[in-house]
């Protein structure tokens, strides 16, 4: 006679070394012997191994589902089956689709409960999924790092990235092979957008060497995404040569499976953009643009628009930035509106982009709305306050960054006009810009020129004798 609670105690032993083949052969040569009942319950459980493989197997769900009410009507109320069955519909219908019966949330089976837990993230509920999820150590081994991951999943969804990130770890330990650097590369990918560079290039070093070779067919897209989260890390860094070789490789091993993808496009015109290439980068803009999602394309939108600012065509990139601002849950906004005042700058119409530019201030983009706004008042001719500015961008931008640099120079530009009021500051902004500034580019001459005017006025201050 099968025991149906010990033959998925033999299969979910073999789950725990990633043994998948042989957890299938042991419940399928249980289930040809078994009574109808006992086929039912087994049925269950091949419907729990087939959500491991995530959408794709939603249809072997779907079929396991089928069997299992066929062979015995009563399964209907089971909890692992209502628990299934939610999983099911939220992987096919997502927030539209029914949660998990109270059966199943409050089910003494951990597996019941794990099922629920995640068909309730997957409808985008994630504080109802944090409550329904059991304790780790209840669950066979080959679910627990998947229940972590799920748990930073909808912490992720809360905006609790920290938690997140301690969560993607954790699965991290628990997991094997393959899935431990995908985990790993999860914590990575939330540690470059918290702007933890160095502890994202760790994660990502450990994530490496976990890939086989040679590479099974099934692991290549997740070896793209490694490289294209190398490439963000490359970015961020400022490394840029690095960054295009990684980028480069992630969009091969993507076409490779015919699935090039949105991000690696983004990313590929970001780094081109970086290295001072906008003319290049547009194309790989488009080529984002094209492979977008919905929920994806005002980014796309909004590089394009940034791109044609930088090749100074503030028309063309207004209609562009227009598009994003027309997406009221894209969360940059600010930055689009300060960029679109930008846009009006160079159109030469200053009282727009004064305005524009003030709203965008006023909703947060600090950095991009102060340049506009320093611009306005020097053709203004309004030195104080275009210097006031210009000194909130050194304050706010990061040290060595474009803006930085640019505010630098405008500031020290902008005491010169005023005939060095503070020659000690006019000489630090001078001095800061210059030691960022190449010695081809025309700002280095004039830099030149103003530290040694600035450094002239300290020394005759010096000099006086007081009376």
């Amino acid at each position: 006679m099968i025991d149906p609670a010990l033959t998925w105690e033999q299969a979910c032993q073999a789950l725990a070394s990633d043994d998948y083949e042989t957890a299938y052969g042991i419940l399928e040569a249980a289930y040809t012997e078994a009574s109808r009942p006992v086929r039912a319950r087994l049925s269950l459980y091949l419907v729990s191994l087939s959500s491991l493989y995530g959408d794709s197997g939603s249809e072997d769900m779907r079929q396991g589902l089928t069997e299992a009410r066929t062979l015995d009507a009563s399964v209907r109320e089971d909890p692992l089956y209502l628990a299934l069955s939610a999983e099911l519909g939220a992987r096919t219908r997502g927030p539209d689709a029914q949660p998990p019966r109270e059966e199943a949330r409050a089910a003494l089976s951990a597996l019941a409960r794990y099922h629920a837990a995640c068909a309730l993230s997957l409808m985008g509920l994630p504080d109802e999924s944090l409550s329904v999820a059991p304790p780790s150590g209840e669950l066979p081994v080959h679910l627990r790092w998947r229940l972590r991951s799920w748990q930073a999943d909808a912490e992720e969804q809360l905006g609790h990235s920290d938690d997140a990130v301690a969560l993607y770890a954790e699965a991290a330990h628990l997991a094997l092979g393959t899935n431990k650097a995908v985990m790993l590369q999860e914590q990575a990918a939330l540690l470059l957008q918290a702007g933890r560079a160095e502890e994202a290039a760790a994660a990502l070093a450990q994530a490496r060497p976990l890939y086989l070779t040679p590479l099974p067919e099934e692991d290549v897209l997740h070896l793209a995404s490694w490289h294209y989260l190398q490439a963000q890390l490359g970015l961020t860094q400022g490394d840029y040569d690095a960054a295009l070789a990684s980028i480069q490789e992630a969009d091969t091993l993507e076409r490779s499976q015919g699935e090039p993808s949105y991000g690696v496009a983004l990313v590929w015109g970001q780094i081109l953009t970086s290295k001072g290439e906008p003319e290049e980068a547009l194309s790989y803009f488009e080529q984002a643009l094209e492979l977008a999602e919905d929920e994806d394309r005002p980014y796309a939108q909004h590089e394009l628009g940034v791109a044609l600012l930088d090749l100074d065509r503030p028309v063309d990139a207004r209609e562009r930035l227009e598009a994003v601002l027309a997406v009221p849950e894209y969360p940059f906004l600010a930055e689009v509106l300060a960029d679109v005042a930008e846009c009006d700058y160079r159109l030469g119409k200053l009282p727009e982009a004064q305005a524009e530019a003030e709203q965008a201030l006023a909703q947060g983009a600090t950095i991009p709305a102060s340049l506009v706004l320093g611009s306005v008042a020097l053709d203004y001719y309004h030195l104080d306050e275009a210097l006031e500015h210009y000194e909130r961008v050194v304050r706010e931008a990061a040290p060595g960054s474009r803006d930085w640099i640019t505010a630098h120079q405008m500031a020290a530009d902008v005491m010169a006009q005023q005939g060095f009021p503070d020659a000690a500051a006019a000489y630090a902004h001078a001095q800061q810009a210059l030691e960022h500034t190449e010695v081809s580019d025309d700002w280095h001459g004039t830099l030149q020129d103003h530290l040694g005017k600035a450094e002239g006025m300290m020394a005759a201050g010096r000099g006086r004798t007081l009376n």
